[in-house]
């Protein structure tokens, strides 16, 4: 077994990236104290719908299945409905003219085979075409997409066909991002001014928000193997695929931000420093915050690479250092290292400026080019 696990230290400005049913910053308690939070179905959908996955974003999670079989048909209105009755004798029940009753995730392979079924299935009964709509949903996986993030799909008890097992197992765990020290929710106050003035000299609007800045830790693992056997229906190289989704998974990490009430906040803040472990056990070091950061000598983000150093350098001591070991920090602005004996010790194999340098590496570090596995793409 071979995992890939990414590390990760990004401190975000004021913003409110993953608010909760009350509109405020989500948070938790770790080590005694209040810290905020980013939920991990957060993180993992802004990775997902990031430009830096698009080419590689086969599968889809919707209501509107039905719809977009009948539109791939070319003869919307009519295959529409009977695309309907069909998947309802799947146990993907209607909830309206459009949307079924849940979200269906499933890959545009499946889409498209269901719709040519459709189309030449005119003189076979709703049963039977119903019985290969269920096959396609079910063998249609290899979507790099539902490959990492997996599948979990219950239809309705009242279906009419036997399904066979929907689910596909993830290759990728992501934990909530925590931030290294403790964090409060802040109030802006924030007023908007009329501009046509009247008598009225007071405000045209006066509103409350929530907000918070903090500075994360966060942490993926991704499994290897399985990630290639989901992989495995592929009609090409499944493990060149394999090596582009790692590759852009990790760029897309770095780079994509969840997008709540940025338009107000702006909170493009990429990670100082980027730590990445190919090991045979999972392996997190969020307890290397579970004494919270302070900012002293050291400013926020120093202090929190500092303790995840710290905590890096005891667990290798204790349990043995990972097979490969990268670290990336811009412009190599922030080292992972620890002083003992008055002797610096660096913890990585490698250490890079650039985040192109730590994708091509990691990508290398499975027997591939990055150059090269980019253009393995799904269709």
């Amino acid at each position: 077994m071979m995992l890939i696990q990414i590390h990760a230290i990004q401190n975000h400005s004021p913003a409110n990236l993953n608010r909760d049913d009350l509109g405020a910053p989500k948070t938790c308690y770790f080590g005694g104290v209040l810290r905020s939070r980013i939920s991990s179905q957060c993180l993992k959908r802004s990775i997902r719908t990031s430009s830096e996955f698009k080419s590689l974003l086969g599968g889809i999670r919707t209501r509107q299945l039905a719809k977009m079989i009948a539109e791939e048909t070319g003869s919307a209105e009519e295959a529409r409905s009977r695309a309907e009755k069909i998947l309802d004798l799947c146990g993907l029940k209607p909830k309206g003219p459009e949307k079924s009753k849940m979200l269906v995730f499933t890959t545009r392979q499946a889409i498209k085979s269901m719709a040519d079924s459709l189309v030449k299935g005119d003189s076979q009964e709703d049963e039977e075409l119903a019985e290969q709509f269920m096959h396609k949903i079910v063998e249609h996986t290899a979507a790099p997409d539902m490959a990492l993030f997996g599948r979990m799909l219950e239809p309705d008890s009242s279906s009419k066909v036997k399904w066979e097992d929907t689910a596909v197992e993830a290759a990728l765990q992501v934990s909530h991002a925590i931030s290294t020290h403790e964090a409060r929710p802040e109030v802006d106050y924030y007023v908007a001014a009329d501009d046509v003035p009247g008598e009225d000299a007071g405000a045209g609007y006066v509103g409350e928000a929530l907000f918070a800045s903090a500075c994360f830790y966060k942490y993926f693992s991704i499994h290897w193997e399985t990630l290639t056997e989901n992989l495995k229906n592929y009609p090409g190289n499944q493990e060149h695929l394999a090596a582009h989704t790692v590759g852009a998974f990790l760029r897309a990490a770095a780079r994509a931000n969840p997008t709540g009430k940025q338009n107000s906040f702006a909170a493009h803040n990429p990670p100082a420093g980027i730590l990445v472990e190919i090991r045979d056990t999972p392996l997190s070091y969020s307890n290397a915050f579970a004494n919270k950061v302070i900012a002293g000598e050291r400013d926020l983000v120093s202090q929190s690479i500092a303790q995840l150093a710290q905590f890096v350098r005891d667990l290798d001591v204790g349990y043995g250092r990972p097979d490969k070991r990268f670290w990336f920090s811009p412009n190599g602005r922030y080292p992972l290292s620890v002083c003992e004996d008055k002797e610096e010790i660096a913890l990585a194999d490698q250490n890079f400026r650039s985040l192109d340098e730590l994708v091509d590496a990691v990508v290398q570090a499975w027997g591939f080019k990055w150059e090269d596995v980019q253009k393995v793409v799904v269709s």
